[in-house]
């Protein structure tokens, strides 16, 4: 192997020396060991994965790094690929059949050190692996949200304590679960306090969009402050963010003359709009179903139909009529549908020639853009309204995470989020990116509540063609649960209407296993699930699911 120093030129600071001494005595040791490495944005995570990788791999052994997106391995893959050369291969979903065939057998002819990758690579067959690296181990991407339903980052840690390796995981706002095995001392905790080059965090301005919609009315969508922050970037030749975590052009159409609404006929929720070459057209985001949408009332034939809420490619439409010079893109699911056009875009970002970025959460994620001093965030608030246990976590974690793309270069940045909630306290602490406060807020909600990280829950939903059916089949699962409970130390909730009420055609029924004894609830399950065959084509069963909708 060629003597590679990642980056020898670059000085570490005082704080990333402590935090690189304390990985490599945990790698040196060649055992298995969680380590959560804790670092603000822009804190040079991904310096301390490259010599951590470098020190590893030279002692032998292989190692994986993974990623939550697609759209970050070209970035990431290119700094490892100029640390190692061509001793790095990819693995993800997006690959060709050949592509994905030939990465694999160079990884099992042991012609590969260091594989990137998002949560299917931790399949990759590296052999020894000495260390696995879990880079924004937070993000929700890495739950697989179809059969089988594992956590990319639960697997990764699984692996590493077969093959007696390393994990790292990697966060500024860490999954609470994480968080909590560090505290108790399950995990080893490593802290990075401070930017690189001492650079400070983006300063971040709230805007009460109570106060916006009295003063403006109730259809402004982008604020007085957050519009001539972008007027004065624009002026400068920096560069602006505009988050929007809400896809599409309006959330809803509906007739002002007699109320009807576009609804999915295959799930209970109304349809997105979006624009279209024939005119505009509605579509459900769950099932694909769409419908062009007419210009009079289907049911009274009246011409008064409205768009209600708003989305990305609204605020893009907006953006372009308010600064009709400006070089707008827009990443979201509808616009990166063609393979590569999400690199494109951000390639084109990262180039300069695109002046704002407008997105959905997938512009928030581990990019780096060192031109970008202005992030703006339109309705920061539009999750906390979900019925999650975990709104507010997400909240948090989408809030901190955008606002650190903003000041990553040498002029420093600003955020400014658009909220009706500004006292909301994650909201608050996000702007302060005080992530320890956060932790203790929630902790107290959680453990109050019995909720993960100090109780498991395990989500059972029953699909039916009528509701009945769905209800009377959850009703069985849970009376032949129940002298279960009287001997172990779990709950049961519900059943009851999942809050996802239809979705594809089919009612939706949920109950939940709540406890602190994961396998015994596991089992139980299990053995009542081996008993009803005729219901297993029917029943979801989701071990620690991250969304319980």
């Amino acid at each position: 192997m060629a003597d590679v120093v990642p980056d020898a030129a670059r000085e570490l600071t005082d704080e990333q020396r402590r935090a690189a001494d304390e990985l490599d005595a945990l790698a040196d040791a060649g055992e298995f060991k969680v380590a959560l490495l804790h670092g603000v944005t822009g804190s040079g995570k991904t310096e301390l994965y490259l010599r951590l990788a470098d020190r590893v791999r030279r002692s032998g052994r292989q190692v994986l790094l993974m990623v939550p997106e697609i759209a970050l391995t070209p970035s990431v893959a290119a700094l490892f690929r100029g640390a190692f050369g061509n001793r790095v291969a990819i693995q993800h979903s997006a690959l060709s059949d050949g592509e994905r065939h030939d990465q694999w057998h160079r990884i099992r002819r042991g012609e590969v050190d260091v594989v990137v990758g998002t949560r299917s690579a931790v399949f990759a067959p590296l052999d020894p692996l000495g260390l696995v690296i879990v880079d924004e181990e937070h993000d929700s991407s890495y739950k697989q949200e179809e059969t089988p339903r594992y956590h990319g980052r639960d697997v990764a840690i699984m692996r590493a304590s077969r093959e007696r390796a390393l994990v790292v995981l990697g966060s500024a706002t860490p999954s609470m679960e994480s968080y909590q095995n560090a505290v108790a001392g399950k995990y080893a905790r490593i802290t990075l306090e401070k930017r690189v080059l001492d650079r400070p965090l983006a300063a971040v301005r709230l805007v009460n969009m109570r106060t916006e919609y009295a003063d403006e009315g109730p259809d402004i969508v982008i604020s007085r402050d957050l519009a001539a922050a972008i007027e004065q970037r624009l002026a400068r030749r920096e560069q602006v963010l505009v988050l929007l975590n809400r896809r599409g052009y309006s959330t809803a159409v509906f007739c002002r003359q007699c109320g009807d609404t576009f609804e999915c006929p295959n799930c209970s929720v109304s349809l997105t709009v979006h624009r279209a070459r024939d005119g505009w057209r509605a579509r459900c985001h769950y099932c694909n179903y769409s419908v062009t949408v007419p210009n009079a009332c289907r049911k009274c034939a009246a011409p008064y139909l409205e768009h209600a809420g708003f989305g990305t490619e609204r605020i893009e439409e907006q953006l372009r009529e308010r600064f009709p010079d400006a070089r707008i893109g827009r990443v979201d699911r509808d616009s990166v549908r063609r393979k590569g056009a999400l690199t494109s875009i951000l390639s084109r970002f990262a180039a300069r020639e695109l002046d704002i970025l407008v997105g959905t959460q997938m512009i928030a994620k581990g990019h780096d853009f060192p031109a970008v001093t202005l992030v703006g965030v339109i309705s920061a608030d539009v999750g906390l309204g979900l019925a999650d246990f975990r709104a507010s976590e997400r909240t948090f974690q989408l809030l901190t995470q955008v606002a650190g793309r903003a000041g990553r270069g040498e002029r420093t940045g600003e955020a400014i989020v658009q909220t009706l909630y500004p006292e909301h306290y994650s909201i608050q602490l996000a702007c302060r990116q005080n992530y320890p406060e956060f932790f203790e807020r929630e902790v107290v909600y959680r453990r109050g509540m019995r909720y993960p990280p100090f109780f498991a829950l395990i989500n059972g939903v029953v699909r039916g063609r009528t509701f009945e059916e769905a209800m009377q089949q959850a009703r069985e699962i849970v009376r032949r649960l129940e002298p279960a409970t009287a001997a172990s130390s779990f709950t049961i909730l519900g059943p009851a209407p999942a809050p996802l009420g239809r979705l594809r055609g089919e009612h939706r029924v949920q109950f939940f296993l709540k406890g602190t004894r994961r396998a015994e609830m596991r089992h139980a399950l299990m053995q009542v699930v081996a008993g009803m065959p005729e219901i297993r084509r029917r029943l979801t069963i989701d071990v620690d699911p991250l969304s319980v909708l």
